[in-house]
């Protein structure tokens, strides 16, 4: 059966944008070569109807140059129609990353969205809210614990604060009294005299004793 109908050949895949785009911008290329080269003749033939006197000879230079310009016309017409494919086929390969990137993304946010609804199963809002609590209990009896052992032993807790402030007041009375019963002239400065104290000069030391001899006492 084969051999009568012949079997199915296997299609080959469909070129895709980026191969046409290289193919379309090979042929481009090939054009630009093609058009570059009829410049350069027409540069010649244009300095040859320079040098040329008009007559038979220079209308001919001119009639090949005129061809030239004809075939080059036609080269830049294709040239731009392969770059309106190439312009669409950039377009087209645009849209198409666009599709993806955005297919990606979703698959992305599909798979956070059920991360995070596996995730709020565990975490329960009245869990978090008595976790507060209790950590609000806990300072608040770490609070108690520090100023319990910060008490001192020395000081009673029921003394009299204005009792207190009478027996400053009475010691700042006893040491004026005491300060004013002491001359004036007694009374060190309080700068410059407590300065000298701090900074005495060294003591005089005694002339050595010469000894007389006994000479001169003759």
């Amino acid at each position: 059966m084969k051999k009568i109908f012949g079997a199915k050949k296997n299609k080959d895949p469909p070129p895709s944008i980026q191969d046409a785009t290289d193919r379309i911008n090979k042929r481009g290329e090939s054009v630009d070569d093609k058009i570059k080269k009829l410049d350069e003749e027409l540069a010649r033939y244009k300095d040859q109807i320079r040098k040329t006197r008009p007559g038979p000879s220079q209308d001919a230079i001119k009639a090949r140059a005129i061809r030239l310009l004809k075939h080059k016309r036609m080269y830049e017409e294709q040239r731009n129609m392969l770059y309106n494919q190439t312009y669409n086929l950039d377009q087209v390969a645009f849209a198409s990353d666009g599709l993806k990137d955005a297919q990606q993304t979703m698959n992305a946010m599909k798979a956070a969205n059920k991360e995070l609804k596996g995730m709020m199963k565990t975490v329960k809002i009245e869990d978090i809210d008595n976790m507060q609590d209790e950590m609000t209990d806990l300072m608040d009896v770490s609070n108690e614990i520090q100023e319990s052992l910060g008490r001192s032993y020395n000081i009673p807790d029921d003394v009299d604060e204005e009792e207190l402030m009478g027996e400053l007041d009475a010691l700042e009375a006893d040491m004026e009294f005491e300060s004013s019963a002491v001359p004036s002239y007694l009374q060190p400065d309080k700068e410059s005299d407590f300065d000298a104290e701090l900074n005495l000069p060294a003591a005089p030391t005694a002339p050595a004793a010469v000894p007389v001899s006994r000479q001169q006492v003759r």
